[in-house]
């Protein structure tokens, strides 16, 4: 649905006891934040993240986009692709306070916040504190108080459920707005790519791909029975997202137990070498989502999965909170050499930071999906 049409009210989903929620992401957040501050770096490809042999890129621009860079892309790939890309060492105090700028915005509107990380959230407006009563414009408006409070776009989605706002917000991006009004949920699905759907990696769209599944459409045309089958457990989100249904509460005090990042190989890895340069790729992209989402735990767990498929973790457990990366990349490569040399090659590795609290001392909001997939 393009911006033109977002205008018009939205009260029917209030008729129909339905939910009003709104899904705001930030445009290339960190990125934008450089180009902000440096006005040397608008309009050019910038990079946030470490430009050595074994920095990953943390956030692209949409200059940089264009060549084809991602977030957990390696460094070394971002600059094949984009040879004058520039790098930007992250400044995740600067980006947290951009982003209490953007939270004290959203709850001018509505105490039902759900932050996901720092740069996006869910909000619950179904009653929201102004009395504005379409969710459309809330969204509008919450789109040019940013804009005029930080300097910065961001993108929304504003629909009935969680799901259709998240899918909706990077429909027109970046600085859009879609909106997926109620009835129009399992046709607007139907016509997505798979790949669009939230938590399908590019390893599972590959393997729809080969069960003949390439849009919602098709994914609505399989059973319960069949997806199961395929799938397991997964197999119950698919159905539903198919559908546009998603029954999920903006929950703004919801406990995060976790969060972390894994990877599966290509190939299956066995050599000491592979091993470690592997995981300093891992601490980075998981660090960067750690930092990210404001996370500080005390738990770090080494995940390894056999070429037998048997799962094989390792743990460990420090008194205080872990606040910098040193000591949270310490730990995980100690893990690591606990076990070095394998048994048996593996076909993924990953890593957790469990445990999580706040500064203060208490636990986490949490995400839901805040096992983070690195496919």
């Amino acid at each position: 649905m393009s911006e033109g049409e977002a205008g018009t009210d939205d009260t029917a989903g209030e008729a129909d006891g339905l939910r009003k929620i709104i899904h705001v992401d930030m445009d290339a957040f960190f990125a934008s934040v450089e180009q902000r501050d440096n006005p040397e770096l608008r309009g050019k490809p910038v990079a946030v993240g470490g430009s050595s042999g074994r920095g990953v890129v943390a956030a692209a621009s949409y200059e940089a986009r264009r060549f084809g860079v991602r977030s957990a892309m390696p460094s070394v790939t971002a600059k094949r692709l984009c040879p004058d890309l520039i790098f930007c060492k992250s400044r995740f105090d600067v980006y947290r306070e951009v982003s209490q700028q953007i939270r004290a915005i959203f709850r001018h509107h509505t105490d039902l916040v759900e932050p996901l990380s720092l740069d996006e959230a869910y909000l619950d407006v179904t009653e929201d504190k102004l009395g504005i009563g379409s969710a459309t414009r809330i969204a509008e408006l919450i789109r040019q108080e940013i804009r005029a409070k930080t300097r910065l776009t961001a993108s929304a989605g504003v629909s009935y459920n969680k799901f259709l706002a998240k899918i909706a917000s990077d429909q027109n991006k970046p600085d859009g707005l879609c909106v997926i009004r109620p009835g129009e949920g399992a046709r607007f699905v139907a016509e997505l790519p798979i790949r669009r759907f939230h938590g399908v990696g590019p390893k599972g769209a590959e393997k729809m791909a080969r069960l003949g599944i390439e849009t919602g459409g098709d994914l609505a045309a399989r059973d319960i029975a069949w997806l199961r089958a395929h799938f397991g457990s997964f197999a119950e989100y698919l159905f539903r997202a198919a559908r546009g249904i998603d029954l999920r509460p903006v929950r703004s005090s919801r406990i995060r137990k976790s969060v972390g990042g894994e990877r599966t190989f290509s190939r299956d890895l066995s050599s000491g070498g592979e091993l470690r340069e592997t995981l300093e790729d891992i601490i980075d992209i998981v660090w960067t989502s750690i930092e990210r989402a404001e996370a500080r735990g005390r738990t770090v767990t080494l995940k390894l999965k056999y070429t037998d498929f048997q799962i094989f973790s390792r743990a460990k457990t420090v008194d205080v909170a872990i606040a910098e990366k040193a000591q949270f990349a310490a730990l995980a490569r100690a893990l690591l050499e606990e076990v070095l040399p394998l048994p048996m090659p593996i076909r993924l590795m990953g890593l957790t930071l469990s445990k999580l609290e706040q500064q203060g001392g208490k636990t986490q909001p949490a995400r839901p999906d805040a096992q983070l997939s690195l496919l």
